[in-house]
Parts: structure tokens; sequence; C-alpha cells
């Protein structure tokens, strides 16, 4: 009878070991460490669904004692060249709470300035580029055009103004004043915790009419599928009233849904065409094989619209013959995106710094089973994206390179809209001329500017997670 049971047992685990090997994951029972389980699951998800998974380490060379987060850098190929942009988070609610623009976060993002205060010393400080509605910065009276000199008491210095905001779950900021050249702390403190909060994407929008011209103008901070409505809803205002430029803010947008970069595409390309592929996904073999079996060939191609389940009828603008795009180095993934979208369409015109640079996507990928084993959520790069024309030549870090270069860098800022503020301003005189701008600004009344040194060209927000570079998709097609 002993060896009987020894031969079932040799035959079990044969069996087991070519499970395993179909799956090319190393057959649990030759790791059993505390993370086998979830580093087992880690890479064969990664050899299902990531681009380069051809490129892959082969799963007998990886460290399946490692930590699941360090398991999963340890296959990115080429991290920080081929991949800049696969990501794990330990709390797979947390990783989709954010993509949904669910944080917990103060509600102020920023940009760092070296400035000198009266007594000529140079400092750091933080102007406040937006505040996040209905949060607690916003309840507090912070707003656009703020200066923050110090938080909790400490002044701000070269190793701690990123995560001065970021790392604590309160804070006490000190409010600066700008006199004569000279950035000074006030008496003002402000006192915060930071709270979930739902982030609205649709940071203002406004018609601005000068000069026989009537300019919609919207600043857009992350691609929602919660905003989608209301885009549509401001886009029928706009086509309503007439106008005939359009300026779109991206400076603070770093990405999020491809399908609300693709609704954002619909309403603003001109001579909307259903027949027209507005964008094509490229995926790995494997992932080719499957959805084509699964969707059909045309699975990759998203084609322009005229109206979409949940939403209706879309209003398209359909008269423009230019579009203009506010950038900065942290417009990012879905706003390169709806940039590269319209590009074969329309004339593009980009203001500001180099976007980020990232021409590819990713989903969401967590356990499956219920109850589930692990919390885990992984963000792996799945596919490329190509234009109508087949182009998708801003995937590198310089991204795409603007037709007007402008820096971020004259404080106090303005209110959004203001013609005068920066940025916007930018628009409005390749849109009107410089000549009309000047003429339009004789008589006005010329508010204290100072222009400061950048410290870092991207604005930052009190979370990292509201910072990730990002478009995404979900598994199953949108059709």
């Amino acid at each position: 009878m002993r060896s009987v049971k020894l031969g079932l047992v040799v035959i079990l685990l044969g069996i087991l070991g070519v499970a395993c090997k179909r799956l090319n994951i190393s057959p649990l029972f030759e790791t059993k460490v505390e993370n086998s389980d979830v580093n087992n699951w880690i890479y064969a998800k990664m050899k299902e669904y990531y681009l380069w998974e051809d490129d892959m380490i082969d799963v007998t060379k990886t460290d399946l004692t490692l930590a699941p987060d360090d398991y999963f850098k340890s296959l990115l190929v080429e991290p920080g060249v081929v991949d800049r942009f696969s990501w794990i988070e330990e709390s797979s609610e947390e990783l989709r709470n954010s993509l949904n623009g669910i944080t917990s976060t103060y509600g102020i993002k920023t940009q760092a300035l070296r400035a000198n205060n009266s007594q000529n010393v140079s400092r750091i400080i933080l102007s406040v580029a937006y505040v996040v509605k209905n949060s607690v910065a916003e309840r507090k009276g912070l707003k656009r055009g703020d200066i923050i000199t110090k938080v909790n008491g400490q002044d701000l210095t070269n190793q701690n103004y990123n995560s001065a905001l970021r790392d604590s779950e309160s804070a006490t900021v000190t409010l600066g004043t700008y006199n004569k050249g000279y950035i000074d702390d006030t008496e003002v403190t402000i006192e915060m915790t930071k709270e979930v909060t739902q982030s609205n994407a649709l940071q203002h929008y406004s018609i601005i009419e000068l000069a026989n011209k009537k300019i919609g103008y919207f600043v857009y901070t992350q691609f929602l599928t919660s905003n989608d409505n209301d885009l549509n809803k401001m886009f029928g205002e706009f086509k309503s009233s007439g106008i005939n430029e359009l300026v779109v803010d991206l400076r603070f947008n770093p990405g999020g849904y491809i399908s609300s970069a693709e609704l954002l595409s619909s309403l603003i390309v001109k001579n909307l065409d259903e027949n027209k592929v507005m964008t094509r996904q490229i995926w790995n073999a494997e992932q080719t094989e499957e959805r084509i079996r699964q969707y059909g060939s045309g699975v990759f191609d998203t084609y322009f619209f005229k109206s979409r389940s949940g939403i209706g009828n879309i209003n398209n603008l359909g008269n423009l013959d230019r579009v203009y795009f506010l950038v900065s180095n942290g417009s990012a993934s879905a706003s390169e995106l709806l940039i590269n979208n319209l590009k074969p369409f329309m004339e593009v015109i980009l203001i500001g710094q180099h976007t980020y640079g990232k021409s590819v996507g990713s989903i969401t990928i967590d356990d499956d089973q219920d109850p589930k084993r692990w919390s885990w959520g992984m963000q792996p790069i799945v596919l490329r994206s190509v234009n109508y024309l087949g182009e998708a030549d801003y995937g590198t870090p310089d991204g795409f390179k603007p037709d007007i270069e402008v820096v971020d860098n004259i404080i106090p800022y303005k209110p959004f809209g203001d013609p005068d503020e920066t940025y916007l301003f930018k628009a409005l005189e390749d849109i009107l001329g410089s000549d009309t701008m000047a003429t339009l600004r004789k008589g006005a009344k010329v508010r204290p500017l100072a222009v400061l040194e950048p410290v870092q060209m991207d604005y930052v927000s009190d979370n990292p997670l509201n910072d990730r570079k990002e478009m995404w998709t979900e598994l199953t097609p949108n059709k």
C-alpha cells in the first residue's frame, strides 16, 4: 500500500507541475514561502497582459521571496527607459478610487518657485495653482494665487518642498504676501486635515468676448467619466453661444480614462465623421489574438461618434479650424492622447512647456476570487495608441513640444479666465494679435507682479496619487 500511495503522490505532483508549466509559473509547492502565492499570481497576470511580455525575465530567474511590490518591479522591462509607467498598489480599492478622482487630500495643487524675502534671503515658496472644488482647502478659504511660505511652521527647502504637504495628514500653512519684489510671511495661518474628496475635473469654464471673437475656455484637470455629462453640457453652451475659438487648459492634467479622452475628441473635432478612426490600440500578441476572438477584428479601432450611451447626443462644435491647448510637463497620457487624436483633422496649437511623453495605457488588475486572497492591485502597461495616421511620436520624455513656449512663473497667479493670466494671454495674443492685446491692456489696472525661478516645471498635488501620469481603459471594450 505504501508504494501505491507514493505513486499517487508522484502522479499528482507531476500533474501540478505540468499545469504550472502551462501557465509559465513556478509550481507553488517548490517555492512555498511567504509571498510565493501572490508573486506567482503577479507573474502569471503580467505574462498574460503586459505589453512587453515577450521581453520579460523567465520566472525561474525571479525571486519569489520578494515583497510583492518589489517582485512586480523586478519584472518590468528596462524600468525608466522602456517601461516608465507600470505600477502597483497594496490596496486595489485605493488604486481604483484614485483613478476615479477619489483620494485623501487637502485639495490643492502647487508650483514650487524660488523667491527672496525682504531681507534678501533666498527661499522656496509654493504658489497655489488651483484648489479642488468642495475640498477642505476651498472651505478654509485657500484659492488660486495664494502663496504658501511655511508648512507646520517649517521653511520650505530643496529637501522638503515636495513632501511637506504630501507626508502629513494634518497641516498648518503660513500664507505669504508679495511686496516690492519680495515674498514675506504674513500672520495668516490655515489649519487643514486631509479628507476623502471626489475631484471635479471641470475646474473652470467661460466664454471670453474680445475684439469680435467669442473664445471658449475651460480648465480640465483629469479625464474622469464622472464629469463626461458636464463636459457635454458645457460644449452645448459653447455651441449655442457661437464660439469661434477654443482654448483647452490641460496644464494640470496628468491623464485618466481613455473613454473620456475619446468623448472630448469627438466634441472638438472639425467635421465629425463617424467613419473616421480616432485612435487605434496595439496590444501584445496573446491579447491581440484573444481580443479578436472575443470581440472581432475591429476591437482595436475607436471611431469618432455623435452619441454615446449614458450621455446621448454629443454637442460637437463642428466648425472650428483650430484648437489651442495650454500644456505643461505635467500634461500627460490621456491629455496627450486627446492632442494626438485631433492632429490629423484640424490645426492643433500647443502653448506652454513640452508635455510629459506617454503614449501607452494600462488596465487595473486585482484578485478576481471571492473572497479576495490579497488586496494588491496592479496597473501594468498593456497597450500603445496611435492616431488616424498611425502616429504616436510623443512617447519620449520630451513629449509634444510647444508651438509657443511660456513659463508659468509670474505671481501672484491671476484667476482662470482672466485675459491677462500668463498662459491664457499667450493664446489670446496668438488669436487676436499682439497689437490688439496691447491696445486692450491700455488703461487696465496693472497689479504688481514678480517673475520667479521655478524649482521644478511640474505642478504637485498634496497626494501623489493625484499626480499619476495615466491613461487607462477597462478590459472589456467600450463599444
